[in-house]
């Protein structure tokens, strides 16, 4: 067996804080001091290594001196003190509106998983695999997310089975609720939000007999999509920083918690959660 040492790259005051957090959680469920192999600092820092690089649980757990049982356990807790300071949907949008920003960007992604046995009927009434989407031809789980004008991230949904459009995943989410936000901040998205309704601005698309958009409407989708194409850096935000997003090898069932968690982290890193 050959050991070595390595650095993690996150701010001190990252580990500090989520060690409060799972110090807090400690305290509710009435634990005992002693009786935990790592205080919540090392567990705060297991939890982050696994964030930023990902990989296989059980192995990551015996560096730290943890059993499998208890590296899963000691994720779980990270994950679900995270999850639980993300903004909700309609705190995300007062708090946009009260900032003055002229819109929004909405946008969805695909995040790998493993594969899942769980089926569901197609609209063509065929046995499909749920999770399974045919866009990224894989396994994976959608997301939904809003981003200010930049591109930064304020709020992330759940996760949907892959097979779900992205149309799908916002009506059952996002449109309801932003409704009453839309006429003094706009949505943009791309074409596959088309028909969102009212204040939900997406390209465009090419008339299907082949003719040519008249160039008001060209002008019109290229500034639309030169503003909403900033929104994409807000998933590469998230999953170049906790690359644990890039594949998800946990249940399907917690991708959604992972995502918030890793919205929580890069919120921590950038101030706005203090």
């Amino acid at each position: 067996m050959i050991s070595y040492r390595a650095i993690l790259d996150v701010p001190r005051e990252l580990v500090s804080y989520l060690s409060k957090l799972l110090g807090r959680e400690r305290r509710v469920r009435g634990t005992r001091k002693g009786t935990r192999k790592r205080t919540t600092w090392w567990q705060a820092v297991f939890g982050l290594v696994w964030f930023r690089n990902g990989g296989d649980i059980p192995n990551l757990g015996r560096g730290f001196g943890l059993s499998r049982s208890t590296s899963y356990r000691y994720l779980d807790e990270v994950i679900d003190v995270l999850a639980e300071q993300a903004p909700e949907l309609k705190d995300a949008l007062e708090r946009a509106r009260d900032d003055g920003l002229p819109h929004l960007i909405i946008d969805g992604t695909l995040t790998s998983i493993d594969r899942v046995g769980e089926k569901k009927t197609s609209v063509k009434g065929k046995e499909i695999d749920a999770w399974y989407s045919g866009k990224a031809r894989a396994f994976a789980a959608n997301l939904q997310a809003l981003m200010q004008p930049g591109g930064f991230p304020i709020w992330i949904s759940g996760a949907f089975p892959g097979s779900t459009h992205d149309i799908t995943a916002a009506r059952e989410q996002v449109l309801d609720a932003i409704r009453p936000y839309l006429r003094d901040m706009p949505l943009l998205a791309d074409s596959g939000y088309e028909g969102a309704g009212i204040g939900i601005y997406v390209p465009v698309k090419q008339p299907a007999d082949g003719r040519d958009l008249d160039v008001d409407t060209r002008t019109r989708n290229a500034l639309l999509r030169s503003l909403r194409c900033l929104g994409e850096r807000g998933f590469a935000l998230l999953e170049q920083r906790w690359r644990t997003l890039q594949h998800i090898t946990l249940s399907p069932s917690r991708v959604g918690d992972i995502a918030k968690a890793a919205l929580v982290l890069t919120h921590i890193e950038y101030g706005k959660i203090t």
